[in-house]
């Protein structure tokens, strides 16, 4: 019987890839559009992520994102250090600065009035180098430790000398002091497509307007067999500051956006209206296909097949395109980002389709494959054999 659905769902072609768009499409809007927005989430954290060697964030107790920064006086460092359990503790500094290329080697650029930008500075701890870039291009995050070193992600050099291969050596210019790119790095696009500039925390601070606190967050290792929380804790009795795990941080950071910008509803319209044009299109044509043939549908029931093997018959077509749209739904999602971050395009690099957003898009074709079913199904069920005859 499954065999002679599969003729009739095939016998108008039209109406069967008409079926297989509609799904589609309202896959390749919730995949798509739904990454697009965990993408940018995921951005907001991006120096969260890049920073993987610390188990713990410390920072001022009112503080509510990594961006709204409140700096903290630096005997807040010994503090911490002081703790029970903490087996290392450093600075890190993390600021917006002015950055402006003072190229004299380039035709292209005034030497005195170059390109400039607003960069996001890192100031990393000058004895360890902890926080420093992991996945280095060109360079060694050792030569931070140069005359006025410092590194920048590779979207933010190609930003600041657009159209120029890249070179170490190149002078920049931030808070009327000179800069020198030593090393270039990866790292996850942030959520201002602003350059990450690293330096050396002493460093730092000078390429930043003078203030009398310059420390962002301390960074804590917590020692072998200590609890992450139970530490977290002890750190927030002793210091009156706010200690948090890793993941933790993490995620208060992505529900300080959620909650206060205005992202997921707009993100949310466009996901609710892909699902609703795609269970329209898909169940006004399943439906439409329906009562084409429901000579069909009564010349089986006349021949004694039950209402049973009736609704399978549907379901089965049901199934059929719902699983071809939604195949070509996420696959049309996938190669978008593919087709962008081959580009080089940093607005949509680093996003993807992820395992989570693939499965909500499967529930929601789901739901759009029983609406078509449904429109369907009550004429195939109320239908009289005897009409066939007339």
């Amino acid at each position: 019987m499954n065999w002679l659905a599969w003729k009739m769902l095939t016998g108008d072609r039209t109406k069967y890839l008409g079926i297989v768009f509609g799904v589609a499409f309202g896959t390749l809007l919730i995949a798509q559009q739904s990454s697009i927005f965990v993408g940018l989430m995921r951005r907001t954290s991006s120096q969260i992520i890049d920073i993987s060697s610390a188990d713990i964030w410390v920072m001022d107790r009112k503080q509510r994102n990594i961006d709204e920064i409140r700096p903290m006086p630096d005997n807040r460092l010994y503090q911490v250090r002081g703790v029970a359990g903490v087996e290392w503790a450093v600075r890190l500094s993390k600021s917006l600065v002015r950055v402006r290329t003072i190229d004299r080697d380039s035709p292209e650029l005034n030497a005195r009035d170059g390109n400039f930008t607003q960069g996001i500075l890192i100031g990393v701890d000058d004895a360890s180098l902890a926080g420093a870039p992991l996945e280095m291009l060109r360079g060694n995050p050792l030569d931070l430790r140069r005359p006025d070193g410092i590194i920048i992600d590779e979207d933010g050099y190609k930003r600041l000398f657009p159209g120029q291969p890249i070179q170490l050596g190149k002078t920049l210019d931030m808070n009327d002091r000179r800069a020198v790119i030593v090393g270039t790095c990866k790292v996850t696009p942030p959520f201002q497509t602003f350059p990450v500039i690293y330096a050396r925390y002493s460093q730092a601070i000078q390429f930043t307007p003078r203030e009398r606190n310059s420390l962002s967050f301390v960074l804590a290792k917590a020692a072998p067999g200590q609890i992450h929380q139970e530490l977290c804790q002890r750190i927030e009795k002793q210091t009156d500051l706010k200690a948090m795990t890793w993941d933790a941080f993490f995620w208060m950071n992505i529900g300080y956006f959620i909650e206060n910008t205005g992202i997921p509803i707009n993100f949310g319209i466009t996901v609710t209206l892909g699902f609703v044009v795609g269970a329209a299109i898909a169940g006004q044509t399943f439906y439409l296909f329906t009562i084409e043939n429901l000579k069909h549908w009564g010349t089986l029931k006349a021949m004694g097949v039950t209402n049973l093997r009736l609704i399978g018959m549907i379901l089965f077509q049901a199934g059929v395109v719902g699983a071809m749209g939604y195949g070509i739904g996420l696959g049309f999602s996938a190669l978008f980002f593919e087709m962008m971050e081959r580009s080089g395009q940093p607005d949509l690099r680093g996003m993807w389709v992820p395992w989570q957003v693939a499965s909500i898009a499967a529930g929601a074709v789901g739901l759009i494959i029983v609406v078509a079913s449904l429109l369907s199904l009550r004429k195939v069920l109320v239908l009289e054999p005897a009409m066939v005859f007339k």
